[in-house]
């Protein structure tokens, strides 16, 4: 009996760990550059003292879904979509580099390149850093950033600083905390040149709202019966004790 309620339980459980996934998915169904998370179950033998005669679910995320997402046209200059495989290199708070597929850029008071999350946007030698106030500014497919600087003729337009964009391989990265990805190695990711970008346009997640909510759906029917098992187990417990009760 045991037995019965052990695995009827261990999925209810991981059904509720595979639903957070969905959701969080579909809570960024509309965050820029968001990859969405994948998730599996499967049986795992339980050991321990005696045989390993236990097997319980376990729900992971093993990995996300690459795909790129669909190209938003904005003309905004400061906004940059990577074409293809690649990453923008950004540098959190905490001094850590880390990577992102969300263009969304801004400049501070100070010149500093910025992303959406307060992230400085790394360049070719480190944070960039533009000489403000500028005009004119765009960015080339390469990441080359150009602008006209304060007090300087209309056509005096000059390279002021380059994006650092990475092509790690998809099986070297992982999803951070905090959304970022970074290499599973602890290393920092080496610029790559051939990362082409577009300006004027942003990436969308990749999130499928429809085919999450089927997911979220079937999850929930799969939980409901999990508990029918469970509230199973409870009365086939409770007849055996009365049958016990008998003798």
């Amino acid at each position: 009996m045991d037995k019965f309620l052990y695995i009827a339980a261990s999925g209810a459980k991981q059904d509720l760990v595979a639903t957070s996934v969905r959701a969080n998915n579909l809570a960024n169904a509309q965050t820029n550059g968001f990859k969405a998370q994948l998730e599996q179950a499967r049986a795992m033998p339980a050991f321990g003292e005696g045989l390993p005669s236990r097997v319980f679910s376990m729900t992971e995320s093993p990995t996300n879904n690459y795909e790129g997402g669909a190209m938003i046209t904005t003309d905004r200059p400061l906004d940059v979509a990577v074409q293809g495989d690649g990453w923008f290199s950004v540098q959190t708070p905490q001094g850590e580099e880390a990577l992102t597929r969300n263009g969304n850029f801004n400049i501070a008071a100070n010149g500093a390149l910025q992303d959406a999350s307060g992230n400085l946007v790394m360049g070719e030698n480190g944070p960039l850093f533009l000489p403000v106030p500028l005009a004119n500014v765009s960015i080339a497919n390469d990441g080359t950033i150009s602008a006209r600087l304060q007090g300087a003729p209309e056509n005096a337009v000059e390279e002021v600083g380059r994006l650092k964009l990475t092509k790690p391989a998809n099986d070297a990265i992982k999803r951070r905390e905090d959304g970022l990805f970074e290499l599973k190695s602890g290393d920092i990711a080496a610029q790559d040149i051939g990362v082409q970008v577009r300006s004027g346009m942003l990436e969308g997640s990749n999130v499928n709202a429809v085919e999450e909510m089927v997911e979220m759906i079937s999850l929930q029917r799969h939980y409901e019966m999990q508990v029918k098992l469970m509230r199973k187990a409870d009365q086939l417990s409770m007849r055996g004790n009365q049958l016990l009760r008998i003798f």
